[in-house]
């Protein structure tokens, strides 16, 4: 063994010394890494009737931004698209920003190839060192199996050497279902476009607003049918008290029944939602907003019931009523045995049209964002710029309203017909005991 081995062995701080050093010396040398281009932005333009969504396989556009560091020049840049994704090159373009604020841009002369999914730009000229580049393809359209569509790409110097572009985003894509199909195939439709090229015709009546609205507008329709369907029985029971009490004997009551149907039929169920919905909250009193849309519902339209049971009281002869009473009937018995039997078979076709009104009325709850029919076809709107939506939701009220209003003038007949058999038979029934003395 060496002196110089011995000494080193003796000293294994030393050893560990010298080999920092070489490391260190190393990473000095060695030579530096090579820029990078840096992905800025990759986003693809919202192409559903309403909303941020990117769905597949319906045409939308790719932009694609990126940000060369100093001494990138570059020559021509690939973008290599997921597997299935269909797209055009026609009108593609490169474009370069700059300014402070990259708001100005300066086109770029590049040409366009594809091969396979691979999208190529050449530039005529090497861009300028440092430059942000912003690439647009157009008619892109992603497979239908949606998800996160994740682009690769690579990119070649003014000298040749060829750069794996790193960092590039997903786009998240949703997949169409069947009815976003239709959609897009009726817009591809030559008839469609014909009957849509007329102002009047694609304003009111457009035929793949018409469809893709449907299904949004049928949960407002699902809304509205539940909030008339609890109101209207819980307003039955409220109007029969007041129908009562307006016509009991008791100053009192029918000072206070009078008051609170006067009030509520002498101003606007517009004005109630608005007194409700905003004034409530202000005294402190928070109620959810669709229980209170029923409770507002239900309280204008037992004020209407009130007067149809009221005039269904009155209606009935107050010779039953003495009948009754002169067969030992008290007068309780004869209310409920006698009177309000007859009165809810007369007022049946009066309330059926109670209950429409109330149907329609529950429109003015979009008016405090309650979401019903017209409210989901007030979002449609605004996002489609078409009144199609207003009407698929005149659809889903007459859908309700016709037939219940043909019931009604079968009940209003069958009542009017028994009505008129019942006077003949009074008037013949003398007659015959006439002729029989």
């Amino acid at each position: 063994m060496t002196h110089a081995t011995h000494k080193l062995r003796r000293r294994p701080g030393a050893l560990l010394a010298a080999a920092l050093l070489a490391a260190a010396c190393a990473l000095v040398l060695a030579p530096a890494p090579a820029a990078a281009l840096t992905v800025e932005k990759l986003s693809a333009r919202p192409n559903a009737d309403a909303g941020s969504e990117v769905l597949a396989a319906t045409p939308t556009r790719i932009n694609w931004e990126a940000q060369a560091e100093e001494g990138e020049s570059l020559a021509s840049l690939s973008l290599t698209l997921p597997e299935g994704t269909a797209f055009e090159l026609d009108d593609a373009r490169a474009t370069v920003l700059t300014g402070a604020d990259l708001m100005e841009r300066v086109e770029v002369d590049a040409s366009f190839s594809a091969e396979g999914q691979t999208v190529t730009a050449s530039f005529a000229e090497p861009l300028p060192d440092g430059a942000y580049l912003r690439i647009e393809i157009f008619g892109v359209e992603f497979p239908n199996a949606g998800g996160d569509m994740q682009l690769t790409g690579s990119y070649e110097l003014a000298d040749g050497e060829v750069r794996d572009i790193e960092g590039m985003p997903a786009i998240p894509v949703t997949s169409v279902s069947p009815l976003d199909a239709l959609v897009a195939d009726l817009e591809q439709q030559e008839w469609v476009q014909a009957w849509n090229s007329n102002k009047f015709l694609r304003l009111f009546f457009n035929p793949p607003v018409i469809v893709s609205s449907f299904p949004i507008v049928f949960n407002g329709f699902l809304m509205a049918l539940v909030i008339v369907l609890v109101a209207f029985p819980l307003a039955i029971p409220l109007g029969f008290a007041l129908s009562l009490m307006r016509t009991s004997r008791l100053r009192l009551l029918r000072a206070i029944a009078s008051v609170y149907v006067n009030i509520v039929r002498g101003t606007p169920a517009f004005l109630q939602i608005y007194i409700a919905f905003f004034g409530l909250p202000l005294a402190g009193i928070q109620i959810p907003t669709y229980p209170l849309g029923v409770v507002v519902m239900a309280l204008n339209s037992s004020a209407y019931l009130c007067e149809i049971f009221r005039a269904g009281i009155q209606a009935i002869p107050k010779g039953q009523t003495e009948a009754a009473r002169s067969l030992g009937m008290s007068g309780a018995q004869t209310t409920v045995y006698v009177i309000i039997p007859q009165m809810f078979r007369n007022v049946i076709p009066t309330m059926t049209s109670e209950f429409i009104l109330l149907y329609k009325d529950t429109s003015l709850l979009a008016a405090v964002g309650v979401m019903e029919v017209v409210m989901y076809a007030k979002t449609i709107v605004a996002s489609t710029g078409s009144i199609t939506p207003y009407i698929v939701a005149a659809i889903f009220y007459l859908i309700v309203t016709l037939p219940l209003a043909r019931v009604v003038g079968m009940l209003e007949a069958r009542l009017s017909g028994e009505q008129r058999s019942g006077k003949a038979q009074a008037a013949v029934t003398p007659q015959a005991h006439d002729s029989g003395m």
